[in-house]
């Protein structure tokens, strides 16, 4: 028994399966229900007044627990909606129009990223005169993004740079501080996704330098959806204004001011926020956040490069192959496995209470946590081996759900 297993007991959800579905949700800790029922409680007998009592300042306190686990000062994660919005909230600080005069449009990203914030992008080029010039660095046939392909994209007519830390199909984990240094020297502004990183990989947003890093609470961080998150270099909360605003980042909302926010914006993290805050969302991540601020980040690193050592073992003993790489230092928490009929093994697998996902064109994801064991992995790893060899497919009723 490894010296994890002791938080097993803390997800309920483990009991009745085989859980290896942390990059696109983890397990709810059992406090969350708690917390959600304070939150209704505080509803019922609090009312309105429940904003004075704690609700206003929300955002900063789940933005708080997250900065410590990503290497960030207090005061500097403002809380949003998803990723997609977090990102729209950094770009709104950095229209390329103010940089027109120098040539400064482009955009580069990478074929990789999450196709939300690719489609988020496009949107921006299309606004027509004075948007970005978009730059999509392609992929290598092992759907892999070269750190010097994403170098040489970035140059004097660079106003911004938006990645992925960790590539969400491959688990590929980009060299995140040489793209920020070349793109800090050329003087352009960087957005790092850590959506796949954050809670699973050691994080030092502080060291890194970056201007902006966007993630979330729904995947490694055990803290469900709508809390996703917006760090800002300390020194440029001070100067920026995003053009994607509203009444939350005005220093004093309740005077209803209908004037330009201006100087008037909070000088904290919350001036990155715009509307009412989602507070359920917020009672649901408290009790993921300080789970993985009490095991922390480096023994979770620990044990995911144990288990994910053994799912690439068990790849080649079972003679399949993975997109993942087998460099220890360069793979984050997910094993790709590609199988034939890799959907319907999926399929059959959660048919099973093994629960995975399947993303095309890598196969089925198995992506343990530190709540999961080696016997875990054993076993999932011979259900897919005897799916493939048996082709006994067990999915269910055929579903419309869009889902995979």
């Amino acid at each position: 028994m490894h010296d994890l297993e002791r938080w097993r007991d803390e997800f309920p959800i483990l009991a009745r399966t085989v859980y290896m579905i942390s990059n696109s949700l983890g397990a709810m800790p059992r406090q969350a229900a708690q917390h959600l029922a304070e939150y209704a409680e505080t509803w019922a007998t609090r009312g309105v007044r429940g904003w004075e009592d704690r609700w206003w300042e929300m955002p900063l306190e789940v933005g708080n627990k997250i900065a410590r686990i990503i290497g960030a000062p207090a005061g500097s994660v403002s809380m949003h909606e998803n990723v997609t919005t977090a990102h729209l909230v950094a770009l709104s600080c950095l229209p390329p129009a103010a940089s027109s005069s120098k040539g400064r449009r482009g955009l580069v990203c990478c074929e990789m990223d999450f196709p939300s914030m690719i489609y988020l992008y496009r949107a921006q080029q299309a606004a027509g005169a004075g948007s970005y010039d978009l730059r999509i660095v392609p992929a290598e046939p092992d759907l892999t993004v070269r750190t010097d392909r994403m170098l040489e994209a970035i140059d004097d007519a660079t106003a911004v740079v938006a990645f992925s830390h960790v590539l969400f199909r491959t688990s590929y984990i980009m060299d995140a501080a040489s793209i920020i240094a070349r793109a800090h020297d050329v003087g352009a502004a960087v957005i790092l996704d850590t959506y796949q990183s954050a809670g699973i990989v050691p994080l030092d947003v502080t060291a890194l330098n970056v201007d902006f890093t966007v993630g979330g609470c729904l995947k490694w961080l055990c803290g469900g959806p709508g809390n996703a998150f917006l760090y800002t270099r300390p020194d440029l909360l001070k100067t920026l204004r995003p053009s994607f605003t509203g009444w939350v980042s005005h220093r004093t909302p309740f005077a209803f001011e209908t004037g330009p926010i201006g100087d008037a914006a909070r000088g904290d993290a919350m001036r990155m926020m715009n509307g009412t805050p989602a507070i359920p969302a917020y009672y649901a991540a408290l009790a993921g956040l300080d789970i993985i601020n009490e095991v922390g980040v480096t023994r979770i690193r620990e044990h995911s490069q144990c288990l994910t050592a053994r799912l690439l073992a068990l790849v080649d003993a079972y003679g399949f192959t993975s997109a993942a790489s087998r460099d220890p230092d360069r793979l984050a928490g997910t094993v790709a496995v590609n199988v034939p009929g890799a959907l319907l093994v999926s399929r059959t697998l959660k048919a099973r209470e093994f629960i995975v996902d399947y993303r095309p064109p890598v196969g089925v994801r198995i992506s343990p946590h530190f709540y999961n064991t080696l016997d875990e992995v054993d076993r999932i790893m011979a259900e897919i081996k005897d799916i493939v060899s048996t082709r006994r497919y067990d999915t269910g009723e055929p579903s419309a759900s869009l889902v995979t």
